[in-house]
């Protein structure tokens, strides 16, 4: 792969292809054709935040799936440290990871993803979260240092944003939730933004409008 340590992925090009080896088989970005992917790296597993990253992960994995969304998992840990951290989870917490994670030794995917940020620990990845639409374009990308675990419900509403705004061809305002009004695209030009009042959306200025779906 082409990205050094250093690279960074950019919202609406390709996802850097890969291949790699998981607890589920041999994946490949391409596999994911078709689907939404949220993909997303680790420092370490047997780490408490990880840990409970990954429950939250797996009891929202249903959710994903209505969503036409599949997850995938890293961390710079071996396939053999990736089985005996999901028996673990399933043994400690009653939670049944039911996701691949990627065996990422070589750091060839963190690299690619610009998951190593040398200036926030070790070699270990830090908490990076990438959105890939069904063409394989990354759409979204959010990061978070190594003390902070995300919120697996943000995700949820991210996917879900997306695809509305995909399919409606809006934007959605500050924490969106499906039923909420959506926010029509402002003009673009004089003629209509001066038609754009009088075209019946709830309007505080021309710039600024909103609508129910």
């Amino acid at each position: 792969m082409e990205n050094t340590e250093y690279g960074m992925p950019r919202i609406n090009e390709p996802a850097p292809a890969f291949e790699a080896r998981t607890t589920h088989g041999v994946k490949k970005l391409e596999d994911y054709k078709g689907k939404w992917l949220v993909l997303f790296s680790h420092p370490a597993d047997f780490t408490p935040v990880c840990t409970t990253e990954f429950t939250a992960f797996a009891k929202r994995h249903e959710d994903f799936k209505a969503l036409n969304t599949e997850l995938l998992g890293l961390s710079i840990d071996s396939y053999y440290s990736h089985i005996a951290w999901v028996r673990n989870i399933k043994e400690n917490f009653g939670v049944e990871i039911n996701f691949p994670i990627i065996e990422d030794l070589s750091m060839d995917v963190a690299r690619a993803y610009g998951m190593i940020h040398p200036g926030a620990g070790d070699t270990s990845a830090v908490r990076a979260t990438f959105v890939i639409d069904p063409e394989g374009v990354l759409r979204a990308m959010v990061y978070y240092p190594m003390s902070n675990g995300r919120s697996i419900d943000e995700f949820v509403r991210l996917v879900t944003a997306l695809q509305t705004s995909d399919a409606h061809g809006i934007a959605t305002p500050e924490g969106w939730q499906p039923g909420d009004k959506v926010i029509v695209p402002p003009p673009q030009d004089m003629e209509a933004a001066e038609a754009r009042m009088n075209e019946g959306y709830e309007c505080t200025d021309w710039y600024f409008c909103k609508k129910s779906l």
